[in-house]
């Protein structure tokens, strides 16, 4: 049954073939779980069950009811729960060098408002996959992947596979402790599962972090158990008594209770110290018997990093510092232009496949025409091609004494390869843009892309290659034609007239996975306002400057309207926000299209106001701020920060819409402005007091 190989097979084959696996291994699972009497080897059972996996891929509308890919164990199972977590579990910012380390604590120390010496804890980042883990009354109850941050994949069995993980702690444990760490793969432990998947004719992973993510994310534990996960814990999330005042007292309370810490963690005292530890892991990285792809910095001291707080993804008090990409030499076989949802047009350099770093690499950006003319890459040059920051792959520069004779320089093109517009550079800008606007093919489905990605909607099952057909075929034009494209499907029944799309009938679909994507369509509905903004796409506005501004004006009538209007007074009054971003935010809503596909929009889902719940029992919820003159009893930035984090909304200058200006010493013109337009004025005393 099993000689023919899965592309071949027909749907009757493929169908008569699923109910015998399911039957197969739900008899195996039978046996192992409930009678503690397998008959299946490890390996004989995980060739029935990737090969029913692989048959599900290719004929998702054949999934059985009782299919093995729904089942952990004996037990049934479809997917990974959710799991929210009580506090965000974030990102940290990167640095390439030693000086952007400084700058980095210098920084710290502004915001402190102090000259004395800062102490930081140095700890190798583990190139692996972030986990949280949960104890109540010192039992482990979940565990969780970071996910979005906010709300990631609950892989509690899978955890419990990895026996360095404790499932209960000592008596001196808080009631409740969220430990956070890496979950990684040894280098070891990485090769020989390789060699074995080699062996038996399976994909093997790319490094030692895909194959520690693929094996955390297991619908069976037992898989996940067979792969020989580690873990290293360094930070923690909710905890009912904190028992540490610094980072390095919490290492100490981890070792005691059972958590593998990283061995190379080191306190530093000073810069000195930092720049050791670093050229020592620098050192030593390849001898490690992990991957590790840098070093992060944390301030020790808990309180301070309290005050510090953090940014919209960050923590102010942590960095991590990047080891220098890793390099190697390849030749350019073509260059081509890439073009965004912006209309930018960026230059891809295809070279001949590369090791780099663990990752095969065969395209590399060359950013802009700019940059290819600086370094004068040709095609048919041998380049160095690095990893920068270890991810994206990209040009250092060109090994002239191998230039083959007669190389050509690259013209760069002045229009558009994908719909011929005019591509123009603005004098500011080292970036070339079509002109052909949302008629340019490549930026309408660079849009759709990014209506449905992650931040934006999310929308499970419209991943780039059905984006991209469904573009090409017509199915969709723009974001609006999402939601209506279960209305235009038509019905499934095969005889039925021809009108409507039918998309059940197309090759490798059927109904199941139709309904599957209506239902995960239907289900973004209603998006919150921050996510809205960012999914329109317009240039500039990120995630970030989106919860900017949904804090700000609250509603997504409110800001459009002002845009609409040309109203820019109060969006560049948002700290973070200039007059170049408040320019690209209007001029997209100067555009019919753009006007249109809103309102077709909103015809089908629902934008929710921008509320702040969490801080809606503060004296400053809602109310916006300005700050004038200098504080004495902490910096300026240390008073945003708090009044941003209790829901306040910072603005650079004083108008009707000023609900509290807070008044340091030497105040300027704001102050005098503030009592002319009888907005309440708090001194520095007041505005403490009332935190």
């Amino acid at each position: 049954m099993f000689d023919k190989e899965i592309s071949a097979l027909s749907i009757e084959e493929a169908k008569a073939e699923l109910e015998y696996l399911a039957k197969e291994l739900a008899k195996s699972d039978s046996a192992y779980y409930q009678d503690d009497a397998p008959y299946l080897t490890d390996a004989q059972y995980d060739k029935l069950k990737h090969r029913n996996f692989d048959i599900e891929a290719r004929f998702p509308e054949l999934i059985r009811p009782d299919s093995p890919s729904k089942k952990v164990g004996a037990a049934a199972k479809s997917g990974f729960g959710k799991i929210t977590h009580r506090f965000p579990m974030l990102s940290l910012g990167d640095v390439f060098s030693l000086e952007e380390v400084e700058d980095f604590i210098l920084g710290v120390k502004r915001f402190l408002n102090t000259a004395e010496g800062i102490a930081f804890m140095s700890e190798p980042k583990i190139d692996g996959l972030s986990f949280s883990a949960r104890y109540e009354n010192r039992r482990f109850v979940s565990g969780a992947t970071r996910g979005d941050g906010t709300t990631g994949e609950d892989i509690t069995a899978n955890l419990k596979t990895i026996k360095q993980l404790p499932l209960t702690l000592p008596d001196d444990a808080p009631d409740i402790l969220e430990v956070r760490g890496e979950v990684y793969m040894a280098k070891e432990d990485f090769f020989a599962l390789n060699e074995r998947y080699a062996a038996e004719n399976k994909k093997t992973f790319a490094n030692p972090r895909n194959a520690a993510a693929g094996s955390l994310r297991q619908l069976d534990p037992k898989i996940t158990a067979e792969r020989n996960l580690s873990i290293f814990a360094y930070t923690w999330g909710e905890v009912s008594a904190r028992k540490w005042q610094s980072q390095a007292g919490f290492f100490d309370c981890l070792k005691a209770w059972g958590f593998p810490t990283n061995p190379h963690n080191t306190l530093c005292q000073n810069i000195k110290d930092i720049e050791q530890s670093f050229a020592h892991l620098m050192e030593i990285r390849s001898s490690l018997p992990y991957d590790i792809d840098g070093v992060v910095y944390k301030v020790n001291s808990i309180e301070l990093q309290e005050r510090l707080g953090f940014l919209t993804r960050t923590p102010r008090w942590a960095i991590a510092h990047k080891f220098p990409a890793e390099q190697a030499f390849t030749k350019i076989n073509n260059i081509r232009i890439q073009v965004g949802r912006t209309g930018a047009l960026t230059p891809v350099a295809d070279v001949e496949p590369i090791n780099v770093g663990g990752v095969i690499v065969s395209h590399a950006t060359l950013h802009n025409e700019d940059e290819i003319k600086r370094k004068d890459i040709r095609i048919g040059d041998t380049v160095i091609i690095q990893r920068a920051g270890d991810v994206i792959p990209q040009i250092v520069g060109v090994v002239l004494e191998k230039r083959p004779a007669g190389a050509q320089e690259f013209i760069f093109p002045d229009k558009c390869p994908v719909c011929f517009s005019h591509a123009i550079r603005e004098e500011d800008e080292a970036v070339r843009r079509c002109t052909g606007g949302l008629s340019c093919p490549a930026q309408a489905k660079e849009r759709l892309k990014h209506f449905v990605s992650k931040d934006a909607f999310d929308i499970a099952g419209l991943g780039d290659k059905i984006i991209e057909d469904f573009y090409l075929e017509g199915i969709l034009k723009n974001p609006a034609d999402i939601f209506t494209i279960e209305h235009r499907n038509g019905g499934d029944d095969l005889f039925s007239s021809a009108q409507g799309l039918h998309l059940e009938r197309r090759e490798g679909w059927g109904k199941k996975s139709v309904d599957n994507l209506f239902k995960a369509i239907n289900a973004k509905r209603t998006i919150s306002l921050p996510r809205f903004i960012y999914a329109l796409g317009i240039r500039q506005v990120g995630s970030a400057t989106a919860l900017l501004i949904a804090k700000n004006y609250g509603s997504f009538s409110s800001f459009m309207q002002d845009m609409i209007n040309k109203e820019t007074a109060k969006i560049v009054s948002i700290d973070g926000i200039g007059a170049a971003m408040a320019t690209d935010m209007v001029e997209f809503f100067q555009e019919p299209h753009n006007i249109s596909i809103i309102e077709q929009l909103l015809k089908e889902i629902k934008v929710e106001d921008f509320i702040d719940t969490s801080r809606s029992d503060s004296v400053f919820s809602d109310k916006t701020l300005v700050f004038t003159g200098t504080l004495t009893q902490m910096t300026r930035a240390e008073a945003k920060a708090k009044a941003l984090d209790l829901g306040a909304k910072v603005s650079g200058s004083v108008s009707k819409n000023t609900d509290y200006v807070i008044m340091g010493a030497d105040a300027g013109s704001k102050a005098k402005v503030a009592q002319e337009l009888g907005i309440k004025i708090l001194s520095e005393t007041e505005f403490l007091n009332l935190l």
